[in-house]
């Protein structure tokens, strides 16, 4: 499978990112700075992840 990743979809995939960290942080409410890098990171894994398999769907 070949699929190409545009402008458009590294803004969905940022705006995935900044509202899962979000939600994470208003869920579990981190207390250090390493809880928060933690969430950061598992958002921005979930929405590449989203993006990629929307892309996959498509194609």
């Amino acid at each position: 499978m070949n699929f190409h990743l545009g402008n458009a979809d590294i803004v969905v995939i940022i705006a995935l990112a900044l509202l899962g960290s979000l939600l994470l942080a208003l869920r579990f409410k981190p207390a250090s700075w390493k809880g928060i890098v933690v969430e950061a990171v598992a958002a921005n894994l979930a929405a590449i992840a989203a993006v990629v398999a929307f892309e996959m769907l498509m194609a």
